[in-house]
């Protein structure tokens, strides 16, 4: 585990965007004890058996939470990505508007719905479900 990396990470963003960072990861890791979590591309992400689950990202608007597999969750908090992909989002611009029951209800579908990103390359960009 890396979180000496996402504290780092942390550390770069603004006292508001750092509070988000901070509430963000203690319930993706307090609701994902099993995962393992890294920096990935430039960002934290959690990962259960080398597929992407979870990762919080800064943005111009703030800090958004991706689920790789969100699209699939049947939540209207969540906003679906692109739709090439099944990834889908929430963009925080205060760690007061973070409802935790919501977060955990998220990351609790995270282990259950996945689509498989880790194959994905190897699938020439087909997706798979594997829950």
């Amino acid at each position: 585990m890396s979180k000496t990396e996402i504290q780092q990470y942390h550390n770069k963003q603004s006292r508001e965007e750092k509070a988000i960072c901070n509430v963000l990861y203690t319930e993706i890791c307090r609701h994902l004890p099993e995962a393992e979590y890294k920096i990935w591309h430039a960002h934290p992400v959690w990962f259960l058996d080398g597929n992407p689950i979870v990762g919080y990202s800064k943005l111009k608007a703030g800090i958004r939470l991706m689920f790789w597999s969100g699209a699939s969750f049947d939540e209207e908090g969540l906003e679906n990505g692109s739709g090439k992909f099944k990834d889908a989002s929430i963009l925080y611009t205060s760690a007061d508007q973070i409802n935790k029951e919501d977060v955990s209800r998220w990351v609790s579908k995270s282990r259950d719905i996945q689509w498989d990103y880790k194959n994905i390359v190897k699938r020439k960009g087909q997706l798979e479900r594997l829950k």
